[in-house]
C-alpha cells in the first residue's frame, strides 16, 4: 500500500474504534456491560447484526467463492427470513419476558442446571473455534499486504481486538458497528464499479454477463435435489433456515444483540430489517465476486494470488491457457470457453499442488484484486474496513462467550453471591480468555480453506442440538428434563455420525440433529414418564 492508503486506513480505524468507545463510556455495571441496560434503538442493533454478519471473512472469502464457485452461495441465506419471523414471534417475547441474560439461563428455568450445563458447554466449544476462523481472516489481509508470518500477524490483530473488547462492552460494539456499515456499502459499492470500469473497452458490462453466465458464476438459483450438494435452493430453505433458527434463535452472539433492545417490539424490527436486507446484500457480494472473475478472464491473474508462496508452472502452457479462455469469450462461443476454463483450472490446480499437498488460495483472491487495481486512497479504505469488520465480529463473539462464562458458569456454580462489581471484573477477565484462545485456534487458520464456508460448517456441527433442545423448551410441555438432555447428546452424535460416514452436506446436520434432539427427546420424555407411574 502508498502512504495515503496506511493513513486512510488508520484513520478509519481510529475513528471507529474512539466512537465506539464513547458510546460505551457508560458500561460501569453487568447490565450496562453485557446488555447495555437494554437501551439500545432497532436500527442499532439491526445494523449491528449485519455488521456481525459482514466480517472480514465476508470480504475475503465470499466473493472468492463467486471466483471459483460462481453466486450459487446466496441460496444458503434463501431460509434466513423465514427464520427471522419465526424467531421474532416466538423466541424474542420468550426471552425479554424471562429476564435472562443469555439463552442458556432460560434452559434451566424450563428444565434442569444439567442441561443449561450441557449446552453451554457446546455454546463455548462451536463459538470459541468460530471465533478463531473469524480472527484469522485479518491475518490472510496483512500476510497480502506486508508479506507477514500468519501466525505473527494473529497475536497482532488479536491482542487489538481483546484491548477494544475488555474495554467497551456490547454498547461500544453495536455503536462501532452503526458507523461501520455505511462504510462497508460504500466500499461494496466501489469495488463493484472498479471491476467493471476496468474490462478491455470491447467488453460491455452485458457481455461481461454473458461471460460470467458461459463460466457458470451467474447460478443464483439451482433446484436440482442433492443431499450431498451444499448449495441448492432446497438446503438452502430448509437447512438454511433451520442454520438462521439455530444462530439467531440460540447462539448468545445473535440473542444477546437483540436482548439490549429497549423493547420486544424494538428487538423484532431488528430482526425482520435483516430478513428483508441480508440476500441483497450477499447477493450483491457475490455478483463482485463474479465480476472479478470476468476481469481476470482478460487481465491475465497470478497463478496463485498468494504473494509470498511460489508455484511450479510451465509459463508457456499457462499463457496459452489464458489466451485461448480470453479468445473464447471474446467470441462468445460457451462450448469452447469452458473447455478452456477447464484447461485453465487445471494448470492452477496443478501449481497449487506444486506449492504443498492441500495448498489453497481462494481467501487471497479478492485482496489481490483489490491491493493491485483500486486507486489509491480506496485501497486504505477497504482494507480499513476489513479490519474493523474483523474486529467487530471478534468483539462481539468473544464478549457472547464472556457473558456465558460469567453468567453460566462463573456465577452459577463458582460465586453465586459475588458483587456486580466482581462480575463485571470476571466480564473483562474472561474476555481476554476467550480472545487469547480465538488466537491460539487461529494459528491453524491457513489449512481451513475458503473461510466462509469453514466458519459455517462449524457451527453446522453443533448447532443442529442447540436448536433441538430450544424447540422442546417452548413447544413440547411433556418434554422432561432427562429427555431435554438426552436428546442433545443423541443429536449431536447423529451429527458427528453424518460428518464422519455420509457424505450429506452439511447444511443438512441443522435438520437431522434438530430431528434427532426432538424425536429422541420425546421418547426419553415418555419413557421416564410411564416408568414413573408404574413405579408410583
Amino acid at each position: 500500500m502508498r502512504p495515503l492508503d496506511w493513513v486512510v486506513m488508520f484513520s478509519w480505524l481510529v475513528f471507529l474504534v474512539s466512537y465506539g468507545m464513547w458510546r460505551g463510556r457508560k458500561s460501569g455495571t453487568v447490565d450496562q456491560y453485557l446488555l447495555a441496560g437494554k437501551s439500545m434503538p432497532w436500527y442499532a442493533m439491526g445494523l449491528s447484526i449485519m455488521a456481525t454478519q459482514a466480517s472480514a471473512i465476508t470480504f475475503i472469502s465470499t466473493t472468492a467463492q463467486a471466483y471459483v464457485d460462481g453466486m450459487r452461495f446466496v441460496q444458503f441465506y434463501f431460509g434466513l427470513p423465514l427464520a427471522m419471523i419465526v424467531i421474532s414471534a416466538i423466541a424474542v417475547p420468550i426471552f425479554h419476558n424471562s429476564g435472562v441474560y443469555t439463552a442458556y439461563e432460560y434452559l434451566e428455568k424450563r428444565f434442569d442446571a444439567r442441561t443449561r450445563a450441557l449446552v453451554t458447554v457446546i455454546f463455548l466449544v462451536q463459538r470459541g473455534l468460530g471465533a478463531g476462523i473469524s480472527l484469522y481472516a485479518p491475518c490472510v489481509v496483512l500476510s497480502v499486504i506486508l508479506g507477514w508470518d500468519d501466525r505473527a500477524t494473529v497475536v497482532l490483530m488479536g491482542s487489538l481486538v481483546v484491548l477494544y473488547t475488555t474495554m467497551g462492552g456490547i454498547k461500544a460494539v453495536t455503536w462501532a458497528d452503526v458507523q461501520q456499515m455505511a462504510v462497508i456499502m460504500l466500499s461494496l459499492l466501489f469495488a463493484l464499479f472498479t471491476a467493471i470500469h476496468l474490462l478491455p473497452a470491447d467488453i460491455t458490462f452485458s457481455k461481461a454477463l454473458d461471460v460470467a453466465g458461459m463460466a457458470g458464476r451467474l447460478n443464483p438459483v439451482t433446484t436440482n435435489f442433492d443431499p450431498n450438494d451444499r448449495y441448492n435452493i432446497w438446503s438452502g430453505l430448509i437447512g438454511g433456515m433451520f442454520l438462521a433458527l439455530a444462530y439467531f434463535g440460540t447462539d448468545q452472539s445473535q440473542v444477546q444483540r437483540y436482548l439490549t433492545g429497549k423493547s420486544i417490539t424494538e428487538s423484532r424490527i431488528s430482526l425482520l430489517f435483516n430478513a428483508v436486507a441480508k440476500i441483497p446484500m450477499q447477493f450483491l457480494i457475490l455478483f463482485i465476486g463474479a465480476m472479478v472473475f470476468v476481469f481476470f478472464v482478460f487481465e491475465k491473474p497470478p497463478v496463485i494470488f498468494h504473494p509470498v508462496e511460489k508455484a511450479t508452472i510451465n509459463q508457456a502452457t499457462y499463457d496459452k491457457a489464458f489466451e485461448e479462455r480470453a479468445a473464447a469469450a471474446r467470441a462468445g462461443d460457451g462450448p469452447a470457453f469452458r473447455e478452456a476454463q477447464k484447461r485453465f483450472d487445471a494448470i492452477r490446480k496443478e501449481a497449487q499442488a506444486s506449492v504443498r499437498p492441500g495448498f489453497n488460495d481462494t481467501n487471497y483472491i479478492f485482496l489481490g484484486f483489490v491491493t493491485k487495481y483500486l486507486p489509491i486512497g480506496f485501497v486504505g479504505l477497504i482494507i480499513g474496513v476489513i479490519f474493523s469488520a474483523a474486529m467487530s465480529a471478534i468483539s462481539g463473539e468473544i464478549n457472547s462467550l464472556a457473558t456465558v462464562t460469567v453468567i453460566d458458569v462463573y456465577k452459577r456454580y463458582i460465586r453465586p453471591r459475588a458483587t456486580d462489581s466482581q462480575y463485571l471484573w470476571a466480564s473483562r477477565v474472561f474476555t481476554a480468555f476467550w480472545g487469547l484462545y480465538a488466537m491460539g485456534f487461529a494459528s491453524f487458520g491457513g489449512n481451513f480453506g475458503a473461510l466462509i464456508e469453514a466458519v459455517n460448517m462449524i457451527g453446522s456441527l453443533f448447532y443442529g442440538g442447540m436448536l433441538g433442545v430450544f424447540v422442546l423448551a417452548f413447544f413440547f410441555k411433556s418434554c422432561t428434563p432427562a429427555g431435554a438432555f438426552g436428546g442433545v447428546l443423541i443429536g449431536e452424535a447423529a451429527i458427528f455420525f453424518c460428518k464422519f460416514y455420509t457424505s450429506i452436506a452439511f447444511l443438512w446436520y441443522n435438520v437431522i440433529g434438530a430431528f434427532a434432539v426432538i424425536l429422541a427427546g420425546l421418547a426419553i420424555s415418555a419413557f421416564t414418564a410411564s416408568r414413573s407411574k408404574i413405579e408410583t
